[in-house]
């Protein structure tokens, strides 16, 4: 298994990390550790498309409509008078 050495890390952020680790109950390595490969794994990871995640965040609220696509609609911006 690979091991690496991170210089220069600031002492807030360590600090944080070690606080991390407390309030889970685990070493400041293993904290590191599932940091780091949940951010890997994200990037691998397929991301949910805007209208997926809209209607992730809202769900629940009381919309039970469908909501039609607009592509290949081209809307006009609305005009602002000043």
């Amino acid at each position: 298994m690979a091991q690496f050495t991170v210089r220069n890390l600031e002492d807030d952020v360590r600090d944080k990390l070690r606080e991390l680790a407390r309030k889970q109950g685990q070493s400041m390595e293993e904290t590191v550790r599932e940091i780091l490969r949940r951010a890997v794994m994200r990037k691998n990871a397929a991301s949910p498309r805007l209208g997926t995640r809209l209607a992730q965040r809202f769900a629940g609220l009381g919309l039970n409509t469908e909501i039609g696509e607009l592509r290949g609609h081209h809307l006009k911006p609305p005009q602002l008078d000043r």
